[in-house]
């Protein structure tokens, strides 16, 4: 755990506060209605996900579970609704995920997020065709209860609010949710089992295949407990000196981050929409994270991250591009496929 003075001057950096105040193994800035899990080593242990295909069918229900966790999640899609109702879990106290394809923007889904004391009773409701009340979008859905059963109505709330809050901030999908209730009337002490509770989800949730409440990756991370300082972070660079292109980039938790202040082509060059890169480019566009600057220049308002060095080329330069190639380290200036072959050796 970090001292007290980390923390402090890290939050005074970010604009946070001046003070915070530790609970167990969280903490929060005072006078604030949140606990923040900090993300030392310790947090980056192995840990055991128990999956469980209930029907025997890959694509059919399942459960999973977290060793030393009481939450449970139980995922399976639309289609078999009247086998997941009749399931206990779906009669227990929780929140769960409507998960759908949005059909005017391939790049990300549709979530729609929701809580209940009789979850089987809401997930009928929202079954129902669009002009009775229910929800058409959805094509998954995954509930989370606890096994144990000592989530309350007020946890419910308290987990809906803070998961809405956190898909909001990852821009990884498009949410359905008209209202977002700010709910923090919870005894400090709750707060911070919901933390421990919400930080279980977001690292299940993934495995399920649903990445929509993964932490936008940066590239300049709170500090840790690591040997490894800023000087010995591997950076990548790419230019195009023809349009007066620079941008530098690192590899974090296995996404290619591009570092905010970077610069792109401002505009998609290729007559081809390859690989979806266009549509990737133009929801950047529209999320704000491309801008332009005082200059007419299009740079990246925030880090960034990318599926691949490829992915993170296309955006950078306008067009379909080989990132293996067109990355290069910034100290041996070898490309990033010659740099990472050297990892493996």
């Amino acid at each position: 755990m970090p001292d007290y003075q980390e923390c402090r001057e890290w939050l005074k950096a970010e604009g946070q506060c001046d003070e915070i105040e530790f609970v167990g193994r969280f903490f929060k800035p005072r006078n604030s209605g949140y606990f923040l899990t900090w993300r030392s080593d310790m947090s980056r242990q192995g840990r055991s996900i128990r999956l469980f295909l209930v029907d025997g069918l890959a694509n059919g229900l399942m459960t999973a579970e977290i060793m030393n966790w009481t939450g449970h999640a139980l995922t399976g899609p639309r289609t078999k609704l009247p086998e997941l109702v009749q399931r206990p879990e779906c009669a227990r106290t929780g929140v769960y995920f409507l998960v759908g394809t949005d059909p005017e923007n391939a790049m990300r889904p549709l979530v729609y997020i929701g809580e209940s004391d009789d979850i089987a009773k809401r997930l009928k409701q929202h079954h129902r065709p669009e002009d009775q009340g229910g929800k058409d979008f959805w094509e998954k859905v995954c509930v989370i209860s606890s096994k144990d059963q000592n989530l309350t109505k007020a946890h419910a709330k308290f987990l809906e609010s803070r998961l809405l809050a956190l898909a909001k901030e990852s821009g990884r999908c498009g949410l359905i949710n008209n209202t977002a209730h700010d709910y923090t009337i919870l005894p400090e002490s709750d707060q911070a089992d919901m933390a421990f509770f919400i930080e279980q989800i977001r690292m299940l949730l993934p495995v399920l295949g649903f990445d929509f409440l993964r932490e936008r990756q940066k590239a300049t991370q709170m500090p840790q407990s690591s040997n490894k300082t800023e000087e010995s972070v591997t950076t990548f660079v790419m230019e195009i000196a023809k349009y007066g292109i620079k941008a530098q980039a690192r590899e974090v938790e296995g996404e290619f981050v591009v570092l905010a202040g970077s610069y792109a082509r401002d505009h998609w060059a290729s007559k081809t929409d390859y690989a979806s890169y266009k549509p990737l480019y133009q929801q950047l566009v529209q999320d704000g994270v491309l801008a332009q600057d005082d200059k007419g220049g299009m740079r990246f308002t925030q880090d960034q991250g990318f599926s691949s060095p490829s992915a993170a080329a296309a955006i950078v330069s306008g067009r379909p591009a080989n990132g293996r190639t067109v990355w290069f380290e910034s100290q041996s200036r070898k490309t990033y496929g010659d740099w990472q072959s050297e990892q493996v050796e």
